[in-house]
């Protein structure tokens, strides 16, 4: 019987390795998954690689890992936002590294590497900075730069529902690079609010394919834990 189901948070990050790369779900806090970032920052494991849209703010989700001295690269569209000081200090010192990318691209990189793409060329980027060392061509006119695909050794990623086959839904603007961080990934661990039974989930509105996915842990939402400590009370 196929059950991806795994009791703890501390369960679903276990066998994360130093120096791992590891893709990281969320635009802001929308779908950002806190839980297993904390639950990471507790395994203990350090060089990561993080592949995020950005580099964390407010000592929470990243900000924390960063914090805790055990990332070594962040590969991101805006490394800086308010709150983001963790970041800041460390990259003005030396002591952590930056791949800037357009988010587009950093998208498109994403899915590349899920879907089996070798490069690709885009015209982002084409003639400014973040285009030094890489090959370019004129497309039809247009300078355009070859991109090559971004694969993680783990994915962590936030939904909304998931049953034990892996099957995943995601509520509004929380799916965001959760789909194309799950096809990209040797390991997916997906942190869903919700564990339903199978055949709960219409197959019609299954976003993520249980395929993708190798763990998902059930973790409440900071809401959700209020209304249960309330309704203890």
């Amino acid at each position: 019987m196929i059950n991806k189901i795994v009791p703890s948070l501390a369960q679903a990050v276990a066998g994360i390795q130093d120096g791992a790369r590891i893709l990281v779900s969320g635009f802001g806090g929308a779908g950002l998954p806190f839980q297993l970032l904390d639950a990471l920052v507790e395994q203990g494991a350090k060089d990561l690689t993080i592949v995020s849209n950005n580099a964390g703010s407010g000592g929470l989700g990243i900000a924390k890992l960063v914090l805790a001295g055990r990332v070594r690269k962040v590969i991101c569209s805006f490394p800086r936002q308010p709150g983001s000081t963790a970041f800041d200090d460390l990259y003005r010192s030396g002591k952590i590294d930056l791949e800037l990318v357009p988010q587009g691209t950093l998208a498109e990189r994403i899915r590349a590497a899920g879907a089996g793409i070798g490069a690709f060329f885009t015209p982002t980027g084409a003639g400014t900075e973040l285009a030094a060392g890489k090959e370019s061509r004129v497309l039809e006119g247009v300078e355009q730069v070859m991109e090559h695909p971004i694969h993680a050794d783990f994915a962590l990623i936030k939904a909304l529902v998931g049953d034990r086959w892996g099957n995943l839904t995601y509520r509004r603007s929380g799916r965001n690079f959760g789909p194309l961080m799950a096809t990209a990934a040797r390991c997916t661990i997906a942190q869903v609010s919700q564990i339903v039974s199978l055949g709960e989930i219409d197959p019609e509105t299954v976003v993520t394919p249980g395929i993708y996915v190798q763990r998902v842990v059930q973790a409440l939402s900071v809401a959700q834990a209020l209304t249960v400590t309330r309704a203890a009370a």
